[in-house]
């Protein structure tokens, strides 16, 4: 009989443990497929126009951009994405950004004018509101749609942010996060202090229409031409561009594709958002919690059958 119980009991742990991996795919619910990412390990050899300020601090290793509006000064790297959801993270280290100086960093078609469509742009300006951030979009439809981090912008219209005023600083470090949403066709920006995870400011924009045709993730501007001798200095780590990874599923088991596949990091950033903003499902338990759980039945079961041998 305690072979017979034993045998049993080996037989549950076995099946409940060849379940964890099938429910650990449900509970994974926002596996992403990483289009692009580097940390600067390594020159990314990203193509510029002006090398001598666009250029892999091999020391730092971080890339250093100098962007100056009178030169039209830019550097980019090509990427295979067309449409569709994504996210692009980065961190920023802004050393110097002068009155009138705008550091943009962001996606693009071949253009990289942030006047052309398509652009997807985190913007850090020094303009009428002082050191503000910004999210700038170019439609596909040319449309150009706006909002910044000032209270009540006056010429962001209906749609400007009304929170209280977010301001950056030089010498910090942000964590940038620009989102787009392809089903609800909202785009969203998230600013983060990188060492603390204390979020400065977030906020988004209803597309009001599908997002496409961008290949390039870039810095700086073709088009941006304008006064001599004004600087946004600085350096740029940690870029990565994801986008949902496709899942498929069948009656008996659900696959995910695992050759590109990472997950998100589960560090958690408070969003600030002052108006209503469509939330997202609650997550599904873990695979450390579903593993307790197994256990849990096993020694369930090797109680009653315990008693049943006493009986």
């Amino acid at each position: 009989m305690k072979i017979q119980k034993n045998v049993m009991c080996l037989i549950i742990v076995v099946c409940l443990l060849a379940l964890i991996p099938s429910l650990q795919a449900l509970s994974d619910d926002n596996p992403v497929n990483v289009i692009y990412q580097t940390s600067f390990s390594s020159d990314p050899r990203w193509t510029t126009n002006n090398p001598s300020t666009n250029y892999w601090d091999p020391n730092k290793e971080m890339y250093h951009f100098t962007v100056e509006p009178s030169t039209g000064g830019y550097a980019y790297k090509d990427i295979d994405y067309e449409r569709g959801s994504f996210t692009f993270d980065y961190d920023l280290f802004l050393t110097e950004v002068d009155e009138g100086a705008t550091f943009r960093f962001g996606l693009s078609g071949s253009e990289m004018d942030p006047s052309k469509s398509p652009n997807v742009l985190s913007v850090f300006d020094n303009g009428k509101y002082g050191q503000i951030m910004w999210l700038h979009l170019v439609t596909t439809g040319s449309k150009l749609m706006e909002v910044n981090s000032q209270h009540a912008a006056v010429e962001m219209g209906p749609t400007a942010y009304n929170g209280p005023t977010a301001k950056y600083e030089l010498n910090k470090t942000y964590h940038v996060t620009v989102k787009y949403e392809d089903d609800r066709k909202i785009l969203s920006m998230s600013v983060s202090e990188k060492i603390t995870g204390k979020n400065i400011w977030s906020y988004y924009i209803n597309t009001a229409e599908n997002l496409n045709g961008m290949n390039r993730i870039y810095v700086g501007s073709k088009g941006d031409y304008g006064m001599m001798n004004i600087y946004a200095l600085g350096y740029i780590d940690n870029v990565r561009l994801t986008i949902p990874a496709a899942v498929t599923t069948t009656p008996t088991e659900i696959a995910q594709e695992t050759t590109v596949t990472t997950l998100k990091p589960t560090t958690k950033q408070t969003i600030i958002v002052p108006t209503p903003y469509p939330t997202s499902t609650a997550a599904s338990p873990s695979a450390g919690i579903l593993a307790m759980g197994a256990i849990g039945i096993v020694g369930v079961v090797y109680s009653i059958l315990g008693r049943m041998k006493k009986e």
